[in-house]
């Protein structure tokens, strides 16, 4: 990987981890394009990244999350993290046998626009207008929504936005709650990716994911520069987002993955 595909890999990271449109389905698009998807260190550069927009979320919250006159709000995104990372690590190898298959990904993104679609319209009545409204059955019970997010295309975001919405949550809620979900949920996954998880290096060999980074000055320099970047790249993006979600709901990003999904689909099943 170049040091031109890290920076435009981790500006995708960015822009699509709190969209619900599949961060994870962009990089890896972009990384098969540019024919280095196969590459380990590709593979948990996009996991690792992943660390860096999560900060974001605790910069632009941090009146929440550096308040600790009360931890409800710990408790709350703890449980609702508990069932992703059961089913993660269960999964974990059915999960990277999907991530080099890009074309199932593209289908599951049309899916997901079309299911986008409706939803704006399925729940009028939102009760929850504000995450301190939240009870722990319902944190619980969007954390379940979530593991949706397992099949690579679905969106972690989009998942635990619409199990928000048929809670009765308000579109910021549900939005924000899920903002704040993908702390623990990505902290978890990123640190699982480098200090757990075995990565093929060659056919007779694996190695951790820290070792990889601590033997290769040039690859520790693109991990920190693309959490950097994807950090800044976040900030603006979930304030876009909000922007864009007050005026025009979630129709938007349905569109958009439809139309990106089938020109994936022709893409991918013509070359």
């Amino acid at each position: 990987m170049t040091w031109f595909e890290a920076i435009l890999i981790a500006i995708i990271e960015g822009l699509t981890e709190f969209l619900p449109v599949s961060s994870t389905a962009h990089m890896i698009f972009l990384s098969s394009i540019f024919g280095i998807q196969d590459e380990s260190f590709v593979k948990l550069y996009q996991v690792s990244i992943q660390f860096g927009a999560i900060l974001s979320v605790v910069w632009l919250y941090r009146h929440l999350f550096f308040d600790f006159s009360s931890f409800d709000f710990y408790k709350k995104i703890i449980l609702a993290t508990v069932p992703a990372l059961i089913l993660g690590k269960l999964f974990d190898d059915k999960i990277d046998a999907i991530l080099e298959k890009p074309l199932p990904i593209a289908i599951v993104l049309v899916l997901g626009g079309i299911v986008m679609l409706f939803v704006h319209n399925l729940w009028t009545k939102p009760h929850i207008l504000s995450t301190k409204s939240i009870t722990y059955k319902q944190a619980i019970t969007i954390g379940i929504w979530q593991c949706l997010a397992m099949m690579p295309g679905t969106s972690r975001s989009a998942a635990s936005i619409i199990g928000g919405l048929s809670l009765g949550f308000d579109k910021k809620t549900a939005s924000e709650f899920s903002f704040f979900l993908a702390v623990p949920t990505m902290f978890a996954v990123t640190c699982y990716s480098l200090f757990l998880k075995s990565w093929e290096i060659s056919s007779e060999q694996t190695q951790k994911g820290f070792m990889m980074l601590s033997q290769n000055q040039e690859l520790l320099a693109m991990f920190l520069v693309g959490n950097f970047i994807a950090f800044l790249v976040s900030v603006f993006a979930i304030k876009f987002m909000m922007n864009l979600l007050q005026q025009f709901g979630f129709k938007i990003w349905g569109w958009y993955r439809i139309i990106l999904g089938i020109c994936l689909i022709l893409y991918f099943y013509l070359r």
